[in-house]
């Protein structure tokens, strides 16, 4: 057996290949989907999020830079602590590279405390929070979708434009809340615009009723929505009701995604504002990817499954490029690569942590206006990343001090 194992590895060097060499080409890459798997968020990320994983790695050939890449997926629970130790185990013991998605604040953060330690790499599409790309950055992650930050100013910039230049908040208590309404009255005043009061709502109220009340007494044009989940479906439903959009009062979400749209119906939904980063039906490129990705799980993706293929596409591309998967020589290949691609037009990744790109201003479509399930929006207009983000000068980032 000795003298077998030595001559292996004489043979190996006479191929000039260390056995340590061969073994790190036989060991996999492994892409790790860190998602809501089975809680409240599972059909916004979930399994759709994985299969948008294994579609960028199948495209690029399923091995890159020597390595064969696998995708595995993980069920954070939305708690941090779990989200935590499957990231250190996955780069502890488990070979995975660079983990993407990770969705809700808290656990994002500690994912992202992780991999700073670790120095791997975080391609974020559904963790929103802009502290991960200011006072909590890390060298080796990327927003890629976009933030808290980017979806307040991109819809409230725009629909000033567009002459809506009184506002009123309804906004849910907690810190989600209340930095949206924040960024978003900041804006508002900076731009001319009137910004006539808020009232603040605790987490799952069923009756909105009195809020949607004085925010039809305000007679503010838009009513700014800064709330998620069954809050922002019982907020629309409850403004159909009262007759607010009947009346000429708008809504404007500050977040909120096609199955949202689709759980409501467009009865209840129509005229409603909103900033989003990809919709299917947007030219001849999204409605490719859609329908391929239609094909495989019965749904058309949102703009986080278009970002997660968009952020593994690119990372593998570096890799490739580099012939490496080492973060110091990826990341540098990545940044210096312009993003163009079906889900980002004019994307650059930015030395904070964000990758910039344009975004789009979209109006939920009449009944009569669509043709079938998945047809909810129009577009009102196209953000450019240099108005839609803040500027680099404003970022709070430690890491561009140095």
């Amino acid at each position: 057996m000795v003298k077998r194992r030595l001559a292996l590895s004489l043979g190996l060097c006479l191929l000039g290949l260390s056995p340590g060499h061969v073994a790190a080409q036989e060991t996999p890459l492994k892409i790790g989907v860190l998602t809501d798997i089975t809680g409240p968020f599972a059909s916004i990320v979930g399994e759709n999020s994985v299969e948008a994983a294994r579609m960028a790695v199948e495209d690029a050939g399923g091995t890159v830079a020597g390595r064969r890449v696998e995708v595995v997926a993980a069920d954070h629970q939305n708690k941090a602590d779990i989200g935590a130790n499957i990231a250190r185990r996955w780069f502890d013991t488990e070979n995975v590279e660079v983990i993407v998605d990770v969705p809700v604040s808290s656990v994002a953060l500690a994912v992202q405390a992780v991999a700073r330690e670790k120095k791997k790499v975080v391609l974020f599409s559904s963790g929103l929070t802009d502290r991960l790309s200011n006072e909590d950055c890390a060298p080796y992650s990327v927003q890629w979708m976009l933030d808290t930050n980017v979806l307040a100013r991109g819809t409230v910039r725009s629909i000033l434009d567009g002459g809506g230049d009184t506002w009123f908040f309804m906004t849910a208590d907690y810190a989600f809340g209340h930095s949206m309404e924040k960024i978003s009255r900041d804006m508002i005043a900076a731009n001319g615009g009137k910004f006539l009061g808020s009232v603040r709502n605790p987490l799952n109220t069923p009756d909105m009723s009195s809020f949607l009340l004085q925010a039809q007494a305000s007679k503010a044009k838009i009513i700014g929505v800064a709330n998620v989940g069954q809050d922002f479906r019982n907020i629309v439903i409850g403004a159909a009701d009262f007759g607010l959009i009947a009346s000429g009062q708008r809504l404007a979400s500050m977040i909120v995604y096609d199955s949202d749209i689709i759980s409501l119906g467009l009865d209840k939904a129509r005229g409603l504002y909103l900033t989003t980063a990809f919709y299917w039906d947007l030219d001849d490129a999204t409605r490719a990817f859609s329908e391929r990705f239609f094909k495989r799980r019965g749904a058309m993706p949102n703009m986080i499954q278009a970002s997660i293929y968009s952020s593994i596409t690119h990372y593998l591309a570096a890799a490739k490029a580099t012939g490496s998967f080492e973060p110091d020589k990826v990341l540098p290949q990545m940044r210096a690569t312009p993003v163009n691609d079906f889900f980002a037009k004019n994307g650059k990744l930015r030395p904070d942590g964000l990758m910039q790109h344009d975004t789009f201003l979209m109006e939920v479509k009449a009944p009569s206006e669509s043709k079938s399930k998945w047809d909810i929006l129009k577009l009102v207009r196209r953000i450019p990343g240099d108005v839609g983000y803040a500027p680099l000068a404003d970022s709070k980032c430690p890491t561009l001090a140095k």
